[in-house]
């Protein structure tokens, strides 16, 4: 049975994108097409259900845009704003609102929350250090600071969070900060704000996300545990900017609100919105009722760099507020890299949605298809146009489309395109396909219930294949010859199996759903899980069409130029700065050096240092210990059985307690990069190097 049965309503949110610029393939996979997929399959279920969104409009990232387009705020939003929603709307994303976090009512809204928690007292007020530009004479928001993080070493993480590794920042752990303003490195001078005391609801927290273990993905279970593990801090919840909105207290003007405590309150102003425009109570999305079977179902679609903040923090705030329900499940997904390397916005590196729209019109079934197939659901995943040509010509054209058009044609071709029989109405006639179908109709519920798209996508194109194995074996076109009755059977089973396609196809490839609905000449309402698929006779189907067309070799070539194109312009135009050179030595100093090649048998890092990996080598005339200043560029397990150059005849030194026996050779470049120094896989260990 059904896991959702249990459910009255469900109220599903995605990430509220940033309006500060477009939307790529890695915002979809992360956030919009599984949300999409499992809303559609609600619907599908005839489940009650608002899919909400919205554009997040406040904080430091549309100023820091307004500033480098030299234009406003404001501007800036409404320019994004328009683009990502109508980009939303072409690709078929089925929102039933898409709001703004600039309106009226979401202002409102948010700070009757804010008071809310500051009449119960549950604010900390107190003044802190926190980082100022002296010469724009502004206190820096978390995303107007930059530097290094201090777990993974990455140098552009910003004040509040670290993008490449996706951990949650205060601006003063950043190693090195500089102002995004000024380029400059801030001071620290008093201000004050208003902090929720996260360490107060800790106990509450690891409670509650304990019962979550055997439902959340262990991605997101396991990312909660480690920050809980490591002890909630109060975080400050107002912030000294000049765009964003106003904490409603007057010792507070010219502050504005966190923009993590309003844009999740945005799912809640928008389905406030979306209720007033449809005559809904959106109390009944939101607030607990009487009875806790009463309570809306609410699930959170993300990006895992999102996790802190939709399990962590914004349950605190409903926590302390009181009268909302908390999310049942957060479904984040990982990141999506491109062509071997991450999708960057700053670097230009992506596949932008609305230029895919313009350059592929009417292939959006496509590319969900595609992105489904390879969704980050556990660990990142990878797209490539070559890939995405495989899975089009390979997948839906040669499998789905395949055996769609197949049945058609053959329809047209021996009937005319009509179904007839004895009179009675066309089922499904054949005991081993239907119990086939109802064994993919399991998997594909019990796949899309647990966030398992991937998985349940393929279960679906085992239907398409099913039908082609059966098509094939049953041979109607020669059958037609001296059994005509079986061949019509085999034919008319092959159209009742499409019209099952078409019905667990739904949530993923709506727009070929509809061209299936038009090729059996059949409204899509009656493509549903509670409608049997049958057809009356005398039923007329329409020609067929191609549903997919091949991707050929050129269309990819272009693409993947685009990208070289788009990285060539991204890269520095600069001379590289080349290290002097020393002075002579003589002959005697060079020759008195012994340099062997040799092997790394064993590498680890040396304890509390960023920079050192303690190396046996074996030199071919012994295995001896190295310490290596190369951690910081490679991993221990990337440098096992590497051939290296080494000095063996170096004086023997004590480095953090380990004796170093000798050094390797590498090369470095200006800015302290190293790369080994190669040597031919052939020679031996211990051949000399003059």
């Amino acid at each position: 049975m059904s896991k959702l049965n249990k459910f009255k309503r469900f109220t599903i949110t995605s990430a509220l994108p940033y309006a500060n610029g477009p939307l790529h393939i890695g915002h979809l996979a992360g956030a919009y097409l599984p949300a999409d997929i499992f809303v559609r399959y609600l619907r599908l279920r005839k489940k009650e259900v608002v899919y909400i969104c919205g554009s997040d409009e406040h904080g430091a990232a549309i100023t820091i845009k307004a500033k480098k387009e030299g234009t406003t705020p404001q501007a800036i939003i409404d320019k994004y704003h328009a683009q990502i929603r109508d980009s939303f709307q072409e690709f078929g994303i089925s929102f039933d609102i898409y709001h703004r976090t600039s309106s009226p009512i979401h202002h409102d809204l948010s700070q009757e929350f804010f008071l809310n928690l500051y009449e119960k007292d549950e604010f900390i007020e107190k003044f802190s250090e926190q980082y100022f530009d002296e010469e724009y004479q502004q206190f820096l928001a978390d995303r107007y600071i930059v530097g290094t993080c201090p777990n993974c070493g990455n140098e552009n993480a910003y004040g509040d969070q670290c993008e490449n590794c996706g951990t949650s920042l205060n601006p003063t752990d950043l190693i090195n900060p500089i102002s995004t303003l000024s380029g400059k490195p801030p001071v620290l001078k008093s201000t004050k704000h208003w902090f929720l005391p996260l360490d107060k609801y800790q106990p509450w927290l690891e409670k509650w996300i304990d019962e979550k273990e055997n439902d959340w993905k262990v991605n997101v279970f396991g990312q909660c545990k480690s920050w809980l593990k490591s002890g909630l801090q109060p975080r400050s919840m107002t912030r000294d900017l000049d765009w964003g909105i106003d904490v409603p207290l007057e010792e507070a003007k010219g502050k504005k609100l966190y923009v993590w405590m309003d844009a999740p309150i945005g799912y809640i102003s928008a389905t406030k919105q979306w209720a007033i425009d449809n005559g809904k109570d959106w109390k009944l999305y939101w607030k607990k009722q009487e009875h806790e079977a009463d309570n809306s179902c609410l699930l959170h679609f993300i990006g895992k760099d999102n996790i802190v903040f939709h399990c962590i923090i914004f349950p605190s705030i409903l926590h302390a507020h009181g009268e909302y329900i908390l999310p049942q499940n957060v479904p984040a997904n990982e990141f999506l890299n491109l062509e071997g390397d991450k999708l960057s916005t700053s670097r230009n590196h992506a596949v932008w949605l609305h230029e895919y729209l313009e350059e592929f019109p009417g292939k959006q079934d496509e590319l969900r298809y595609v992105l489904t197939s390879i969704l980050p659901e556990t660990s990142d995943s990878e797209f490539t146009w070559k890939d995405y040509q495989a899975r089009v010509n390979n997948e839906l054209v040669a499998i789905l489309g395949n055996y769609v058009n197949r049945v058609m044609i053959l329809m047209h071709k021996f009937y005319d395109g009509k179904i007839e029989s004895d009179g009675s109405n066309i089922v499904l006639t054949d005991s081993v396909l239907d119990t086939e179908l109802g064994r993919f109709y399991d998997e594909i519920e019990i796949n899309l219930e647990s966030y398992k798209f991937r998985q349940a996508l393929q279960s679906v194109m085992e239907i398409a294949r099913l039908g082609n194995r059966y098509l094939t074996e049953n041979e109607p076109w020669k059958t037609i010859k001296n059994d005509p009755e079986a061949a019509r059977n085999a034919l008319h089973n092959s159209l009742i199996l499409i019209g099952h396609l078409a019905v667990c196809l739904q949530p993923f490839l709506p727009g070929t759903v509809a061209k299936i609905a038009g090729m059996l000449n059949w409204p899509l309402k009656k493509l549903a899980l509670d409608q049997p698929i049958a057809f009356e006779n005398g039923h007329q189907l329409n020609p067929a069409a191609l549903l997919f067309e091949k991707v050929e070799d050129e269309v990819i070539d272009k693409q993947i130029q685009k990208l070289l194109d788009k990285k060539a312009a991204a890269q520095p135009q600069k001379q590289e700065t080349l290290i002097p050179a020393k002075g002579n030595i003589n002959f005697e100093s060079f020759a008195a050096m012994d340099i062997r090649t040799g092997t790394i048998l064993t590498a680890e890092k040396v304890a509390k240092t960023k920079k050192l990996l303690k190396l046996t080598i074996d030199t071919g005339i012994d295995q001896r210990t190295i310490v290596s200043g190369i951690a910081e560029y490679f991993e221990p397990e990337a440098v096992i059985g590497k051939k290296v150059s080494v000095l063996i005849n170096l004086e023997p030194r004590e480095i953090k307690g380990i004796v170093s026996q000798g050094m390797i050779l590498m090369a470095e470049n200006a800015e302290g990069k190293l790369s080994f120094v190669s040597v031919d896989e052939e020679m031996h260990n211990g051949s000399v190097v003059r």
